[in-house]
């Protein structure tokens, strides 16, 4: 067992919590602005000082081991005790604005829900929201902080992965009586679509349906119909309605999947290679109200990350 300053050991141990959330390096190293090789070096050493391995190294992912599943219960929460009594200290002494523009859907869906809890941390932070859809530019300038879904790279601009999108197609289970089953995606031709015109930056107006079917492989089935709208949320409710079946992302949907009120018919998903980033000017985190906002939106999409992990959409079981 090698020996370690104090210091050396909770740098390794915040690389190993970043590293057990993601369970990738490479996520790991974007999150604490690392190399990939950095954060492999840092786990290694951990390791060697314990005396135990905490990950299995497989050939496309990683795994923690039993001994890192005890570590990550026992660190896990000392560390978020610490930096949410960090995060209050600093809080009592931030007053002022931070300008924080979002996407109007990820906004609405996935925001707005966990804002209370940024309040209660920051209770001196003024935040003014802007809801502005991926057809605006990123103007420096106009915004501290913008949660932006595009393929992670902002010219000019320095950005923190928060979340990578999958989709899928979702409906009411009322759109299906009455109609032929659907259980192979050529089905899809009896029944009406629904669409998100403005899916991310640069986008055509059919992009998710045509990006969905032909990852998965199905034959040509005609998507340019149906109705269409500019918001990820207001498709959503129209599903809800049973108006037809749309393409959800999974880190929008969980609620409706949850509550029955959707299901997804399909058994796959599939990654967009688009990304929810936090965009940013540099130099825009030294500003310590800015990069309390920043750290705080990191952080809960690092817990509502892990949780997108533990199962599939809900599926009917008619077509399962």
């Amino acid at each position: 067992m090698t020996s370690a300053a104090p210091s050396q050991v909770h740098t390794r141990l915040r690389v190993f919590l970043a590293a057990a959330h993601h369970l990738s390096f490479t996520r790991a190293g974007e999150e604490l602005h690392i190399t990939t090789g950095a954060v492999s070096q840092q786990i290694k050493l951990l390791e060697d000082w314990l005396g135990q391995r905490l990950f299995r190294r497989l050939p496309r992912r990683i795994e923690l081991t039993d001994a890192g599943n005890r570590l990550l219960a026992a660190v896990d929460p000392a560390y978020a005790a610490v930096d949410l009594a960090i995060g209050r200290l600093r809080g009592g002494a931030l007053s002022g604005v931070v300008r924080l523009r979002a996407l109007p859907s990820f906004l609405a869906t996935w925001l707005v829900p966990r804002l209370p809890g940024l309040m209660r941390q920051f209770p001196q932070i003024d935040l003014q929201v802007e809801a502005e859809d991926s057809a605006h530019s990123l103007r420096d300038g106009e915004f501290d902080l913008a949660i932006d879904l595009n393929d992670g790279a902002y010219p000019g601009f320095q950005s923190t992965v928060l979340l990578e999108e999958e989709i899928f197609p979702v409906c009411s289970p009322l759109l299906l009586h009455g109609r032929p089953p659907l259980d192979t995606p050529e089905a899809l031709r009896h029944y009406p679509l629904l669409h998100d015109m403005t899916a991310w930056r640069g986008s055509q107006p059919y992009a998710e349906w045509e990006r969905y079917l032909k990852a998965i492989g199905a034959p040509m089935v005609e998507v340019r119909r149906g109705y269409m709208f500019n918001r990820n949320h207001i498709t959503m409710q129209c599903a809800i309605a049973g108006m037809g079946i749309a393409i959800a992302r999974r880190t929008l949907i969980t609620d409706e999947l949850d509550s029955g009120r959707l299901i997804a018919p399909f058994r796959q998903t599939v990654p967009t290679g688009k990304r929810y980033c936090l965009v940013y000017s540099a130099g825009a985190l030294a500003d310590p109200r800015v990069a309390s906002v920043h750290d705080w939106i990191a952080g809960e999409a690092r817990g509502a990350d892990g949780e997108s992990r533990l199962a599939p959409p809900a599926r009917p079981e008619a077509n399962a």
